[in-house]
């Protein structure tokens, strides 16, 4: 029979302040009420009362694992690189994993995951189409190099995960073991009084032909989804926008610079628009009629071309009143990450005139051919991308990319 804990007795100081580096409301009452410490920026300490928590979720996560005919395995956190090299996620991964070396200058590194080693173990113990199915999990500690930890346990260097991996014959044994996991996992939830919503996403270096996931509508989460009055969702990197219809564009005439003195911003373009070059159909230019370009900076892993992990910057093309989803963008590139170009880029790019930067100065068909042939060959030249709300022969003022020049297409 379990002792009943009691206050006078437990571990337990809670604080009257908030931490100082809390930047959520989970985080600053899971440290006032004593549940956990920080170690370190996204590793934490759990505390009786927060781990008294924590392997009640446990077993109920057990429980109904259980109900499904899973069998609980534990790996290491402590993994060596050859398994992970020959699915080349020692590579793809990059910077989010923890590299380290043993004294005999064995490569390892502290698990992002585990499916090479669930495979691994598979293949070891089982020789016969007759040992299957099976399915396996574990709860496990998982290690990824956050850049920037932060919101608690939500986004943290160290994290526990549950994971499940299923073995079955065919396409027909696959649907019926993950629909035993998404009963279970629903159940999981209901049990936790969770709200959640399930949501078509990406696969992501996962791979597959369809993926869920199921989240927590919050105000501090990082993810968005989409949902339609039938119920069904969608993260938004999962979301496509249909192309809109082309435009003929025979009577339209050729694109003309015009000077644009101070107006760097959409803004302010869109106020020197109406005061100097007036629209012909008497409508007044509105942001939606600029064609912003935005200097992004993809951080790619190591790859068969690259010894080392590189950078490149690409361009987005987006009408001015939209902004580049970054988030959704990312997924496009995975496994590589995503940030707004610096100043350092764009100085490396002198084509690339801040403010004033138009399509012309970008892919096939940059201004200076020559220059644009020669940045092909060399693995420089800028890759542009448009928005799928921009249609084919529409026209836009955008970029001359000159300082204070811009084109009225």
């Amino acid at each position: 029979m379990t002792k009943a804990l009691r206050m006078s007795t437990m571990f337990l100081r809670t604080l009257r302040e908030d931490p100082a580096d809390a930047d959520v409301v989970s985080d600053k009452l899971l440290q006032r009420a004593c549940y956990l410490r920080k170690a370190a920026p996204g590793i934490w300490t759990w505390l009786p009362l927060g781990l008294t928590v924590l392997n009640k979720i446990e077993n109920i996560i057990r429980e109904e694992m259980a109900s499904i005919d899973a069998q609980e395995v534990h790996f290491s956190g402590l993994l060596p690189r050859e398994p992970y090299e020959a699915t080349h996620r020692w590579e793809e991964y990059g910077d989010n994993i923890f590299r380290l070396k043993d004294r005999h200058e064995a490569d390892y590194l502290l698990a992002p995951t585990h499916e090479e080693m669930f495979t691994l173990l598979v293949k070891d113990l089982y020789s016969s189409y007759k040992d299957l199915p099976v399915t396996l999990y574990q709860i496990q500690t998982k290690y990824r190099d956050e850049f920037r930890p932060r919101a608690g346990l939500i986004r943290g260097r160290e994290f526990i995960m549950k994971d499940a991996y299923s073995f079955t014959l065919d396409k027909e044994g696959l649907v019926k073991a993950y629909m035993d996991e998404r009963g279970a996992y629903e159940r999981i939830f209901d049990r936790l009084d969770l709200k959640y919503v399930p949501v078509h996403a990406m696969a992501g270096p996962m791979g597959g032909f369809e993926s869920e996931e199921f989240l927590a509508p919050m105000e501090i989460g990082e993810d968005t989804f989409a949902q339609s009055p039938s119920g069904k969702a969608w993260n938004v990197e999962a979301l496509t926008t249909p192309e809109p219809e082309a435009i003929d564009c025979t009577g339209t005439p050729a694109a003309e610079k015009r000077p644009t003195p101070d107006a760097a911003t959409i803004d302010k373009m869109v106020e020197f628009a109406n005061a100097n070059h007036p629209r012909s159909d008497g409508r007044a230019w509105q942001a939606s009629d600029i064609l912003k370009n935005v200097v992004i900076a993809v951080m790619h892993p190591q790859d068969d071309n690259h010894d080392e992990p590189w950078r490149e910057l690409v361009v987005v093309g987006v009408p001015g009143d939209r902004s580049v989803d970054m988030k959704r963008l990312e997924a496009q590139f995975t496994p590589a990450e995503i940030e707004e170009a610096t100043e350092e880029d764009l100085k490396k790019h002198p084509e690339l005139v801040k403010g004033y930067i138009g399509p012309m100065a970008l892919g096939p068909q940059a201004r200076d051919g020559k220059k644009a042939e020669a940045a092909e060959e060399t693995g420089e030249a800028l890759r542009y991308f448009v928005d799928a709300h921009i249609a084919r022969g529409s026209a836009w003022f955008t970029g001359a990319d000159e300082h204070e020049v811009d084109y009225y297409d």
